[in-house]
């Protein structure tokens, strides 16, 4: 999307348009407290939340798909 030569640009709408073309969204709940405890071991592992929950998922599906594999052979 071409812009003005008189418009400034502006990050935060271009990382906002950036996410919304190239990702979804899922919300997830967790009990109070439990995201400050995510955050901590997330930042252990050098990671933030959103990469921490990112990997834990594919991780779990990972081994779903393994399982299943096995169980149908």
């Amino acid at each position: 999307m071409a812009r003005a030569k008189n418009e400034e640009f502006n990050q935060i709408k271009y990382q906002n348009e950036f996410k919304k073309a190239n990702y979804d969204r899922v919300e997830i709940l967790v009990k109070k407290g439990e995201r400050a405890i995510i955050k901590e071991i997330a930042s252990a592992a050098g990671q933030n939340v959103s990469e921490y929950i990112n990997q834990a998922i594919k991780e779990r599906m990972e081994r779903d798909q393994r399982m299943t594999a096995e169980e149908q052979e």
